[in-house]
């Protein structure tokens, strides 16, 4: 952990618990360390606004010297392969890099790598998956809300398979004792994560979740033929949040998107800001469980020690 933060799963429990509660600390103004001459390197393949902008803002709330390349006018696009850009960029003098690739599992090769050949890693996400921070920060909103997890249950809604948010939340939230499931169009679905909760009809126990969980429909994943045929009146019916949906929930559930949010395809546009919505909400602690992550790789021993 001291030197990668790739895959939310790879924390124990309370190695995790203890960065949420780093991350309220962090919301709630009581610990902001200073972290002075350390540099940062943010390289994004895929295109970002919240996950990009919030490690920014975290990096500069942390005192980070940060340093943005493009992509697209880096030596990549001569040929420069992932390995020799990260020892390109530790061998000038980059201490932590955070990466967001379309290549699923980019960092596999870089584990015993990381803080030596290459700089610290962190994974801003991977093709379709994992999506760390994003975990964290649903998460640290989740622990806000219900304080705890276990017997908590949380349905992940839409286009399951595409998905490294749902990925990554699946596995860890099954491991935290909440109960998951998972409803979306049956070519959506992804077998492999029956491992951590059952597909059901979207309508099936409503009334009883905690957290709605919406995907959005990743298009650019997938085929022209499943795009042809994709219609947005016909998703929102039928896996979209509705007003008549809305009105089943419990009192105290809240609603929960990783965002873009496309508006009247997963969730009726009058639903992003409801009351029981926390879209916002993620975006917000985004910064702060960012925060927690970055701090993790530059003084790790506060992670093991805060919340005890």
């Amino acid at each position: 952990m001291a030197n990668v933060f790739v895959n939310i799963n790879d924390l124990s429990n309370q190695e995790l618990l203890s960065m949420i509660h780093q991350a309220l600390l962090f919301k709630s103004g009581q610990f902001i360390p200073v972290i002075n001459r350390q540099v940062v390197a943010n390289l994004f393949f895929e295109n970002s606004t919240r996950t990009a902008t919030s490690f920014q803002m975290a990096e500069m709330k942390l005192g980070y010297q940060r340093i943005v390349i493009d992509p697209n006018k880096s030596s990549a696009t001569k040929g420069e392969s992932l390995e020799d850009t990260l020892k390109t960029l530790k061998a000038i003098g980059i201490d932590t890099i955070v990466i967001r690739h379309s290549l699923r599992d980019w960092y596999q090769p870089f584990y015993e790598m990381a803080g030596k050949e290459v700089p610290k890693l962190v994974n801003a996400g991977d093709g379709n998956g994992q999506h760390p921070s994003q975990s964290l920060l649903d998460l640290m909103t989740i622990v806000e809300h219900f304080e705890n997890f276990v017997g908590l249950r949380v349905r992940i809604i839409g286009d399951i398979y595409h998905s490294r948010v749902a990925r990554s939340n699946a596995e860890i939230l099954n491991r935290l004792g909440v109960e998951v499931t998972f409803s979306g169009p049956k070519e959506w679905q992804d077998q492999s994560l029956e491992q951590f909760g059952s597909f059901v009809d979207i309508d099936k126990d409503l009334g009883k979740q905690d957290v709605i969980m919406l995907l959005r429909v990743q298009h650019e994943r997938l085929t022209d033929e499943e795009n042809q045929d994709f219609t947005i009146d016909k998703y929102h019916e039928d896996y979209g949040l509705t007003q008549d949906r809305y009105r089943k929930l419990k009192s105290n559930a809240i609603i929960m998107h990783p965002a873009p949010v496309n508006r009247d395809v997963e969730i009726d546009s009058d639903l992003v800001e409801s009351d029981k919505s926390r879209i916002f909400q993620q975006m917000k602690n985004g910064v702060y469980a960012r925060m927690a992550i970055l701090n993790s790789l530059t003084i790790p021993s506060l992670i093991s020690g805060v919340g005890k």
